[in-house]
């Protein structure tokens, strides 16, 4: 019995070999390790065997190596052989030679014989995962097809021939349901090595997988006249790509979205109906923050450098669509620009703004043009410019030397604390003023301001008077 499980044993490295994939060398590796493993099973490990591949006889050989001594000096039969023994095997045998003498397979006995079968069969298992690992290790980054054929907590798993592949249920399109049998493909986004083998991560919902069916789909990316510079996706539902052109001929949009919209319909297809917008890549991050709100028209910009921050002025009527449905669409602008965008209507900004001057014109010798350059550098409030430092007042037109920037942090401090040390609130404008500066920021802010004003400095002497 036992021969025959070595004689499969020696057959199998030529067919292990070419059904596998794995070098021929890699099974002859694993099968001398699972030779030894046996004989060292069956004759104990003290003693010197080694497995040698016969190319010629296409078998696997042990041999049992023992050192040369004197007959009189011959103790251990295991590890020393006697002289006169060793000449009859080799007639230049000296004393201190290691004979090798060939040892019959047959007599591992079953058991042992299954034992190297089975570490054959593992080692032969890992070079395979070895090489799956490697395979699709290199194929990360791209697109792969495969048959659905079951689930397991959640996760899809997809046959891919060689091995299979798993899409977690965070990376799956909402609502996307697969039977056993539909064919379905995605992005290889990880390769694992794990204790069961190499592990791969499939993803229909990440953006590179959006970015991969454009360059699949255009043959202007492929070619690296368009480039995908930025794409950000709510799985399912909506997606936003920036694209831009290296060759002032082509349009990148219109290549994008192709003749009669026929290529962006086919990765509309492939991701359930999933929109997609194409917008304008622009260096410039203003333009590319508008461009990337569209449809949504856009009023006014405001530019916080620092913070990264952009503040949206949008007409009255375009707010909801600047916004998008539950804030998808500033939400999806956001990320494909990495700004932070907040969106505001031309009424809500100009209240804002009628407040702000208000508020900065209760200081004194201000006026509405100095409020409205204060306000446009960024500056909303007395207190704002009461804990601004020097060198952000320089920026502001008007006060670019140190003596005037400073002067306007003090004076901005002095009426801080005039208002704390009398325990009032700083006056904020009347309703009527807002609604008036919504129609025109004009000249009603300064004369409602300084007659604000008027009235608090009155009350102020009032209270001197009674103390």
């Amino acid at each position: 019995m036992a021969e025959n499980v070595f004689s499969d044993l020696s057959r199998i490295i030529e067919q292990v070999g070419k059904d596998k994939g794995i070098e021929k060398q890699v099974v002859i590796d694993a099968v001398i390790q699972g030779m030894l493993v046996a004989a060292r099973k069956k004759w104990g490990t003290y003693r010197d065997i080694e497995a040698q591949y016969n190319e010629a006889s296409g078998e696997v050989e042990l041999y049992e190596f023992k050192e040369v001594v004197k007959d009189e000096d011959f103790i251990d039969e295991e590890v020393e052989i006697k002289t006169t023994a060793a000449l009859e095997l080799d007639p230049e045998a000296q004393l201190g030679d290691s004979i090798g003498i060939k040892l019959e397979t047959n007599d591992l006995g079953r058991i042992a014989a299954q034992t190297a079968k089975q570490i054959i069969t593992q080692r032969v298992r890992d070079a395979e995962r070895d090489i799956i690992f490697n395979e699709f290790e290199q194929r990360k980054g791209e697109i792969a097809s495969g048959i659905a054929r079951r689930v397991e907590r959640g996760a899809i798993v997809v046959d891919l021939g060689r091995t299979e592949a798993y899409i977690p249920p965070r990376e799956q399109i909402p609502g996307e349901q697969y039977k056993p049998g539909d064919r379905l493909q995605g992005y290889i986004a990880d390769v694992r090595q794990t204790t069961r083998g190499p592990q791969i991560i499939m993803s229909r919902a990440d953006e590179r997988y959006l970015m991969k069916l454009f360059e699949m789909e255009v043959p202007e990316i492929f070619d690296g006249i368009v480039e995908i510079k930025a794409a950000a996706r709510e799985p399912g539902q909506r997606a936003k790509i920036a694209v831009v052109s290296k060759d002032a001929a082509v349009d990148p949009v219109g290549a994008c979205v192709g003749m009669k919209g026929s290529r962006v319909q086919n990765i509309v297809q492939e991701l359930r109906g999933e929109k997609i917008d194409i917008v304008n890549w622009e260096e410039e991050p203003t333009r590319f923050v508008c461009n990337a709100l569209a449809p949504a028209e856009i009023s006014k910009v405001f530019v916080d450098e620092s913070g990264k921050a952009m503040e949206v002025v949008v007409p009255d009527h375009q707010l909801s669509l600047a916004i998008g449905r539950k804030g998808q669409n500033v939400r999806l602008a956001a990320k494909l620009t990495g700004w932070k965008i907040d969106i505001l209507s031309e009424s809500s900004s100009t209240q804002r703004t009628a407040k702000a001057i208000f508020n900065l014109m209760l200081m004194p010798g201000m006026n509405e043009t100095m409020a409205q350059n204060i306000y446009q550098s960024g500056f909303n409030s007395v207190q704002s410019l009461a804990e601004a430092d020097a060198e952000s007042i320089a920026n502001i037109p008007g006060y670019s030397e140190a003596e005037r920037a400073q002067k306007l942090i003090d004076d901005a401090k002095a009426l801080v604390e005039q208002y704390k040390t009398e325990g009032k609130e700083m006056p904020i404008a009347p309703t009527k003023t807002i609604a008036a500066e919504a129609v025109s920021v004009g000249g009603s802010a300064k004369s409602q301001a300084e007659e604000r004003l008027k009235e608090e400095m009155e009350q102020l002497k009032n209270k001197e008077g009674e103390d």
